[in-house]
């Protein structure tokens, strides 16, 4: 069975319509990741699943227990990290630790073996006297992942866990959750970071309160498959742009970094057509190369074909 079914789940604030009849599953121990832009219905899918949002309509069950009609018992079988640091920022390290054990529950020897588990974890052993507001984001971010499992509880849901953490802490945060995912944990994670998509198993594109697309990270970049993108490194990509847009082997054009993604159309190949226009137009290009499809390529291809925009 699946740790998570979701059938045309359906969240409305009065006229606004938050989340549009979305359907998933999530398998056991599987990392599965909500991709999207800000205001996509991310936060608001997650917070139905987790029991904190009534749904206006459809269904889903997490661990088998309908979040319908019973959401305090789906609280208890999850663990579940908000968008914000869910710490007290008052309390000490170690008297954070104690005050979510004791909200789930636990027996003093239980607690003493999963504080133990949680200091470690978070690299925090010889700090448990420090007040939480006084640590760096990243270790903040992991001792809120510690204090989230300290139940051991088979499904994990991380409502984008390291927005606004630095790169390397990010990354930090991703071994844990890999080794998570290893111990059999199903990890449900919301994120707009393209580079953190990459390690989840599947991922859901979302756009305005729909799933636009779900698949694996490969199955989502076959789109490309039949369509070849180019790689223009140029001092001039602005220039670049409008110099190929209108080319009839272009299917568009989009900036990637310091770089322009020329997508051309269906059964094109030739890169001396855009060399031609670029050298015509007195746009030197420092090289044009066939590249695999990013991510945002697929992303922004994606969204750009359920008819709206990623800002």
């Amino acid at each position: 069975m699946p740790a998570v079914t979701v059938r045309d789940l359906t969240r409305r604030f009065g006229p606004f319509l938050a989340v549009d009849h979305v359907s998933f599953d999530v398998e056991q121990g599987e990392i599965f990741g909500f991709l999207g832009s800000n205001g996509a219905g991310k936060s608001t899918t997650i917070r139905m699943l987790c029991g904190l949002l009534k749904p206006s309509s459809g269904t889903a069950t997490v661990g088998g227990i309908d979040v319908g009609r019973d959401p305090e018992g789906v609280k208890r079988r999850i663990g579940y990290m908000s968008q914000r640091f869910s710490l007290y920022e008052l309390l000490t390290v170690e008297e954070n630790i104690t005050f979510f054990g004791g909200l789930y529950g636990l027996d003093d020897r239980t607690l003493a073996e999963r504080r133990a588990f949680a200091l470690d974890m978070a690299g925090l052993k010889g700090r448990e006297r420090t007040l939480t507001r006084d640590l760096a984001g990243g270790w903040r971010q992991r001792l809120a992942l510690g204090c989230a499992i300290l139940h051991e509880p088979r499904i994990l849901f991380l409502d984008e866990p390291t927005g606004g953490v630095d790169p390397v802490s990010r990354r930090q945060f991703w071994l844990l959750i890999n080794r998570l995912s290893e111990s059999g944990v199903t990890v449900f994670v919301t994120t707009h970071y393209l580079d953190e998509a990459e390690h989840c198993h599947r991922l859901a594109l979302m756009h305005s309160g729909r799933i636009a697309a779900l698949g694996t990270v490969s199955e989502l970049k076959n789109v490309f498959a039949k369509r070849a993108v180019v790689e223009v490194r140029t001092a001039s990509p602005m220039e670049a742009v409008r110099a190929l847009d209108d080319l009839p082997s272009v299917e568009k054009t989009s900036l990637f970094g310091t770089a322009l993604h020329v997508w051309l159309r269906p059964g094109q190949r030739a890169t001396e057509p855009l060399r031609e226009r670029l050298d015509g137009l007195g746009i030197h290009a420092e090289s044009l190369e066939f590249v695999q499809p990013s991510l945002e390529d697929v992303f922004m291809d994606v969204v750009e074909r359920a008819g709206g925009t990623a800002a």
